[in-house]
């Protein structure tokens, strides 16, 4: 995750942290109602109009933070945040994760979405920094990578656009792992929530093998 995510998602906590104390009657009211601690994070979420996992860190505060002392000093953590960020988490909607979805890809149905990266980049699917082949005969030569355990490609999906890929090597006795974005959904996260989801697919994958991430069409 991006440095720059982190602190984004460490204001949005803060923020929620802040908010919380200052409505805390209205939000134990929410918590005492609630069934368990799932439905206590949803209702605390749905209170603030925060991210779950906001909500999980309010639901997670201790009594001590009552305190008018300790009321100041997130006020001014809060303070600190915003005077070092220019955004807000609202404009990088999906750094989080949280709506992100990777799903294995799939020669014929994804073929679009690599054709777009391939047209993007010009530069062959395999890491290698080549110049792209016709896409058939990358997308072919892909398949028997994947085949052989070799490779891993997903595609990413924010709710049924699929605004990316991630691709995944086996080379010298580490998985080389690229993220592409559609230049049009860039700058709004997608490649740290990419990132963030791809860990454990590619752990799953190729168990105990480093992962090294590479920036788009970098030769391993």
């Amino acid at each position: 995750m991006a440095d720059h995510d982190i602190a984004a998602a460490r204001r949005e906590i803060t923020d929620a942290m802040l908010s919380a104390l200052d409505r805390r009657h209205e939000l134990l009211d929410a918590i005492v109602e609630a069934e368990d601690r799932c439905a206590a994070i949803d209702a605390i979420a749905d209170v603030l109009g925060s991210s779950r996992r906001s909500a999980e860190a309010v639901l997670g505060l201790s009594f001590e933070w009552l305190t008018k002392s300790s009321r100041r000093k997130i006020a001014a953590e809060l303070e600190d945040l915003n005077s070092r960020l220019s955004f807000t988490v609202g404009e990088r909607p999906a750094a989080s994760g949280e709506t992100l979805t990777l799903r294995p890809f799939d020669g014929e149905r994804d073929r679009d979405i690599f054709a777009a990266r391939t047209e993007d980049t010009h530069t062959a699917g395999d890491g290698s920094g080549a110049p792209a082949r016709d896409v058939d005969d990358e997308i072919s030569a892909a398949k028997t990578r994947l085949h052989s355990e070799d490779a891993a490609w997903f595609v990413a999906v924010e709710g049924e656009q699929k605004v990316g890929m991630v691709f995944g090597e086996l080379i010298g006795g580490e998985v080389n792992v690229r993220i592409w974005i559609r230049p049009e959904h860039r700058k709004r996260g997608y490649g740290t929530a990419a990132l963030r989801q791809c860990r454990s697919q590619m752990a799953a994958y190729f168990p105990a093998v480093p992962m090294v991430v590479r920036a788009p069409g970098a030769t391993p």
